[in-house]
């Protein structure tokens, strides 16, 4: 299905606890494709904010933010799908109702507590996302976001540990020590050496 132009609201083009498949153009023209369930949009910065459920991971979840805009096809996953999972668990729960007594009562105060954490995840998502960078730039800012914590935008600079600098059209050859580090003897063979070289790394595997 192809991305319904801006007319409608964002609410209605991406619904809220929809599992959908995205299709996103990034800087070089090349599609990629995610998934996820839809947690919510915001028409004011023009952001859809899919969830993605982790695997091998402490972590249950992770949230992403995409532009809109870069947002060039759509499909809903089969609804039927899922209304036959929902079938078959209720079914499932119907014929072991002594085992569904036995689980746990889910108290208010743990669902008002992961409901918290969501919203403060989500919050911290969207200081992460810069408006005025391209798509590919928000890419490389979130491999970098995951893989050394410590990251900010400064205009469409991305300053990684607060000593590398990556400057657009962010490929490795854009990667720089910042002068204070050159400074302090952040060589090729220093801390900051090495710290760059990791992120020359990173950035030239998200290519």
């Amino acid at each position: 299905m192809s991305a319904t132009k801006q007319a409608l609201p964002l609410s209605t083009i991406y619904p809220i606890n929809t599992l959908m498949e995205l299709t996103l153009n990034n800087n070089n023209n090349q599609e990629e494709v995610t998934t996820g369930t839809i947690y919510c949009t915001d028409e004011v910065s023009n952001t859809i904010v899919l969830k993605k459920s982790l695997i091998h991971t402490t972590l249950s979840s992770e949230i992403t933010v995409i532009n809109a805009s870069v947002v060039t096809g759509r499909r809903i996953i089969t609804a039927a799908a899922a209304d036959e999972q929902q079938s078959q668990e209720l079914e499932g729960n119907n014929k072991n109702n002594s085992e569904a007594a036995s689980l746990p009562n889910v108290s208010r105060r743990m669902v008002e507590e992961r409901e918290r954490r969501a919203i403060k995840l989500m919050e911290e998502s969207f200081r992460h996302v810069n408006q005025q960078a391209s798509p590919e730039g928000q890419k490389i800012f979130d491999k970098l976001l995951k893989a050394c914590n410590e990251v900010s935008w400064k205009g469409e600079s991305i300053i990684v540990l607060g000593e590398i600098r990556v400057d657009p059209p962010y490929t490795s050859n854009d990667c720089t020590l910042l002068m204070g580090v050159v400074g302090k003897g952040g060589g090729s063979g220093g801390l900051g050496g090495h710290s760059l070289e990791r992120v020359k790394n990173i950035v030239a595997a998200a290519k």
